[in-house]
């Protein structure tokens, strides 16, 4: 039988959305209520497996500085597990110690959690500023995992952040054929749209997406922040790379599958011509 474990009481973390890119990447949260943590009793604590679940519970749960000191006591128990190793690295990516994070991810670019490494790598360097390394590291998680949703998202988030509008459309279309109902997946392919100017497509995707009004209204000032940036760092009398263009009517600039923009418009035949 299992022990009745006692709760531990955490602060509240609020999500904050990105305000310039490369603090938060892909910066929406899940729109999921977020449980009480759990402390590992000793009898968790004895079985491998359940310790590492709860470890994962922690970082799925932003208890990230928590879940560093449980990595530590998980090794000094059951050795120093690639997985281990690579959540250490998320811990300390998402706790800022990027140059500790770097290193560990790294050291896993082979083996069992190479995907994971390179994506995390990815953000690492998208956090630090590195718009080209970030987008190497991305692509080669995507290449090792070409299923995985977050990591296209993501990718398709980072060219959107170096000003690559063009560029993001096939890694976001993927990521929100592969997985529909993510939040994080769909407010991206919004956003994408929006900065192609099609503002009623975007519309269309975060309502059919059921972004609830606070995300819709975030995907908009992100739009409006990277639309500005790019036009202040556009060259003299350049249109701005990535702004959003005014398209002479709302299927110009959207070339997604017909599959994907069906599934996220409510006019259900505008594009069944479309290859």
């Amino acid at each position: 039988m299992r022990t009745s474990l006692p709760r531990w009481l955490f602060a509240s973390i609020a999500c904050v959305l990105l305000a310039a890119c490369g603090k938060t990447l892909g910066g929406y949260p899940n729109h999921t209520p977020t449980a009480s943590l759990v402390a590992p009793g000793n009898s968790a604590r004895d079985d491998k497996s359940v310790y590492m679940d709860l470890i994962r519970q922690m970082q799925q749960q932003g208890a990230y500085y928590a879940s560093l000191a449980h990595i530590d006591a998980y090794r000094q128990r059951f050795g120093n597990a690639p997985e281990l190793r690579r959540r250490q690295a998320d811990a300390l990516r998402a706790t800022g110690q990027l140059d500790a994070a770097r290193v560990i991810y790294r050291s896993l670019l082979s083996g069992e959690q190479a995907a994971a490494a390179w994506h995390g790598l990815g953000l690492v360097e998208a956090q630090s500023g590195h718009a080209t390394a970030a987008d190497e590291a991305l692509l080669k998680a995507t290449e090792l995992e070409p299923v995985n949703a977050a990591y296209l998202s993501d990718l398709g988030y980072a060219r959107l952040c170096d000003g690559q509008t063009a560029a993001a459309k096939d890694p976001l279309a993927m990521a929100a054929e592969l997985d529909p109902t993510n939040a994080k997946v769909i407010a991206n392919l919004a956003l994408w749209a929006m900065l192609t100017g099609d503002t009623t497509r975007a519309d269309a995707i975060m309502q059919r997406g059921e972004l609830p009004a606070s995300s819709q209204d975030d995907v908009h000032r992100l739009a409006v922040q990277l639309a500005s940036r790019r036009t202040r760092t556009a060259t003299p009398g350049a249109q701005a790379a990535g702004a959003p263009a005014r398209p002479a009517n709302n299927t110009a600039g959207t070339d997604v599958p017909a599959s994907m923009l069906q599934r996220f418009t409510t006019d259900g035949t505008a594009y069944e011509a479309r290859p």
